[in-house]
């Protein structure tokens, strides 16, 4: 697989004329709280390892070159407010970033960007979206998002993920034990009770804490297991290999 920030300035000065469309995508998450197991950086930690798997299954690809960009660690993450740990930016913030890292690189003939998220507090999915129309309109980019919950790709990951019960449940920690398994307090996590709490159905003004959250988690964690976030990782980069061909043609 090829990081982006591991190659010289030649080497990517003949990325555009290699014969192979440069695709690059950028992990994005959040560092806030994931229950009293997990660790804070899961949403780019799960982001960054959908990135090198599909990286790493394109890799021999005749038709398109992905190169793995450095990761933007920090979101909107309001809900997360009065937990330890948590490192909100705000709106305009995440914006103005995302769209001066687009633009250096449009500017440099790197058009085809690939947004790959996994923290998806309302406010921060809209800044996402809003970060792709401002490149591809005033930039004249070929940006994207690949939004797990648009319900055609949200009917292909687990009936957690689809019910929102998935701050830090089964979902994201069988993620993390997927692929760093050293990160999560396994002994605690199979004390954790199951927390029926939707964020689906989360109150743009409300936070983890007063949807019922108290250890800043919903789901069932202590039903994580590796083998599921293993097969979810599978389905994740196949999402995410789509995403990179259909970005590819256009």
């Amino acid at each position: 697989m090829t990081y982006f920030a591991d190659l010289s300035s030649r080497q990517v000065a003949s990325l555009p004329d290699d014969g192979r469309v440069p695709v690059l995508l950028l992990p994005l998450g959040a560092i806030e709280p994931h229950g009293p197991h997990a660790p804070l950086g899961t949403d780019p930690l799960i982001s960054r390892g959908m990135c090198e798997r599909a990286a790493s299954r394109l890799a021999a690809d005749e038709d398109v070159h992905v190169l793995v960009l450095p990761e933007v660690p920090y979101g909107v993450t309001r809900f997360a407010a009065g937990f330890a740990g948590g490192v909100h930016i705000g709106e305009e913030t995440l914006h103005s970033l995302l769209v001066d890292i687009g633009s250096a690189l449009i500017g440099q003939r790197f058009k085809r960007i690939l947004l790959v998220n996994n923290h998806f507090e309302p406010a921060h999915l809209v800044t996402l979206r809003r970060a792709v129309e401002t490149l591809n309109f005033a930039y004249e980019g070929r940006v994207a998002l690949l939004d797990l919950v648009r319900r055609r790709h949200a009917q292909r990951l687990t009936d957690e993920f689809r019910s929102g019960e998935c701050h830090a449940g089964r979902y994201e920690t069988s993620l993390v034990l997927a692929d760093r398994p050293e990160l999560v307090d396994q002994p605690l996590m199979r004390t954790l009770p199951h927390v029926p709490v939707s964020l689906a159905a989360a109150p743009e003004d409300g936070g983890f804490a007063e949807m019922g959250m108290t250890e800043a988690y919903c789901g069932s964690p202590a039903e994580a297991t590796a083998s599921e976030g293993e097969e979810t990782f599978s389905t994740l980069t196949d999402l995410l290999v789509e995403a990179i061909r259909e970005l590819a043609r256009e």
